[in-house]
């Protein structure tokens, strides 16, 4: 009897694109290329200028925005701010010792954003007791709020988050 013994020769492996390590290799360069690419997207499409671009004299001007905070203290002048978010309007009513000014300017500095930032004069109400202005839209986010007279004879300040916060307490201390 003669036995024919056949070789079994093994299957071909399959394809290399029907594996799991070119795969899982191939992965993770993918994933820091997408990354890299929404990067330079992000860095193109977003300003990331200076708060304030002469950050110098700002330095040097302190101790002057100090005294004028001191006068305030001295004068013990609180402000209580109500926002109407439906139509930007900002309604003051000032405390203390002083004079009644004609106009307030209040400064909005985006925390972040300097192209956010925005300046808007007070008005003296009729009543003769509160100031009313309008803003423009604001972006949601940390605001510093500062509060001077157009003399710059005394300011105060605060920070709020906008728009969750629509009244404002800012006080001299």
């Amino acid at each position: 009897m003669t036995m024919t013994t056949e070789a079994t020769s093994p299957s071909p492996p399959p394809p290399w694109y029907k594996q799991f390590w070119p795969w899982f290799l191939i992965f993770f360069p993918a994933v820091a290329v997408v990354a890299g690419i929404a990067t330079i997207i992000i860095a193109v499409k977003t300003d990331d200028g200076l708060v304030k671009d002469d950050y110098y004299k700002a330095g040097l001007a302190i101790n002057q925005t100090l005294e004028l905070k001191q006068k305030a203290h001295e004068l013990n002048i609180n402000a209580n701010v109500n926002w109407d978010k439906l139509t930007q309007t900002i309604t003051l009513k000032l405390t203390g010792k002083m004079s009644q000014a004609p106009r307030l300017t209040m400064q909005m500095v985006h925390t972040t954003i300097a192209n956010h930032d925005q300046t808007v004069t007070l008005f003296l109400a009729p009543d003769n007791k509160s100031y009313t202005g309008r803003i423009k839209k604001v972006a949601a986010g940390n605001w510093i709020i500062i509060i001077e007279p157009e003399e710059k004879i005394w300011r105060i300040n605060g920070r709020v988050t906008l728009p969750k916060q629509t009244q404002w307490q800012l006080d001299s201390k």
